[in-house]
């Protein structure tokens, strides 16, 4: 079982659905995210719980970063600033029961 995220026009994941593997085959077709993605007429990027796919599952509300190639989580807050990894990172003196960073 695979998942697949859908993207709007400005790469914001919009739905998440469960499809084929990429190791299936199925009727000739092999490439499920051009297949999904043309029977949707959206783009279709493969996404994975275990991070296995594009750093972190891409759920709804989130961007994909073509040119990374990553799902980045929404900006939690205004002053939290995106960090090397693509973690939103919040800004100093953040108190420490604050989640320090979130993937």
């Amino acid at each position: 079982m695979a998942h697949y995220a859908f993207l709007d026009e400005n790469n914001i994941v919009t739905e998440v659905i469960t499809g084929r593997n990429e190791t299936e085959v199925v009727d000739g077709i092999s490439d499920w995210e051009t297949h999904y993605g043309n029977f949707r007429g959206q783009v279709c990027k493969r996404t994975s719980y275990n991070g296995n796919y594009r750093g972190r599952f891409g759920v709804i509300g989130s961007t994909y970063d073509a040119e990374a190639d990553i799902f980045i989580l929404a900006q939690p807050f205004p002053l939290w600033t995106l960090g090397p990894n693509y973690d939103w990172i919040p800004p100093l003196g953040v108190v420490d029961n604050v989640t320090t960073h979130l993937r």
